[in-house]
């Protein structure tokens, strides 16, 4: 389990940000609202690909075993995971692999202390830069151990591990007809095939 944080723990202190995130999530559902370095931002509705490269992804975590009730994680689909970056950030990865006791790990607004996450995985859409870029620094300052990233965009797949301060030590990038193993720390060891996966977050017209 990574390193715990309490950077800025739930208080009863007022919260514009996210009383104005909740508004938003009310009056756009589907759409996926984030606070990432006090930035609030809303990512529209994701494609069939997107949904299609996911499940992909997916597929082989499960066959390895994690998240059948008898090991110590869960693989979950849009868990809320509370950052350190700013005293209302909080972003809502596409997927995460999380200790079993993650109820325990409950901080406020739905999300997660990150002590309990041992990787996310964003596919990326139209907001690809965010993905890239901004939550690279996010996630890395919450110390999750792993990120990974499909990028549609460019037909890659990213695997971050090792966080620092500014980012990740480790950054390997692979192409399809590549295999992406990820770490054991996620609790089996996993390749992710890359074809298969840029296949399916491809337009299928």
């Amino acid at each position: 389990m990574p390193a715990g944080t309490d950077d800025h723990p739930g208080t009863d202190e007022p919260k514009p940000l996210i009383e104005a995130a909740n508004r938003l999530m009310d009056r756009l559902p589907g759409y996926r609202v984030e606070i990432i370095d006090g930035m609030l931002t809303v990512a529209p509705l994701r494609d069939g690909p997107h949904a299609d490269a996911l499940t992909t992804v997916m597929l082989p975590l499960l066959s390895a075993g994690l998240s059948d009730g008898d090991t110590e994680v869960e693989v979950l689909q849009g868990i809320g995971l509370w950052l350190p970056g700013g005293p209302e950030d909080y972003a809502v990865p596409d997927l995460s692999i999380v200790d079993a006791d993650f109820d325990d790990h409950l901080i406020e607004n739905n999300c997660y202390n990150p002590a309990c996450f041992r990787l996310v995985l964003e596919v990326t859409s139209e907001n690809h830069r965010t993905d890239l870029r901004h939550k690279v620094i996010a996630y890395a300052q919450a110390r999750i151990p792993v990120y990974v990233i499909v990028d549609r965009k460019h037909g890659r797949v990213h695997v971050l591990t090792e966080p620092l301060p500014a980012g990740y030590d480790r950054h390997e990038v692979y192409a399809p007809g590549q295999q992406a193993p990820l770490p054991a720390s996620i609790g089996a060891e996993v390749s992710l095939d890359v074809e298969e996966i840029v296949r399916a977050g491809s337009p299928k017209r």
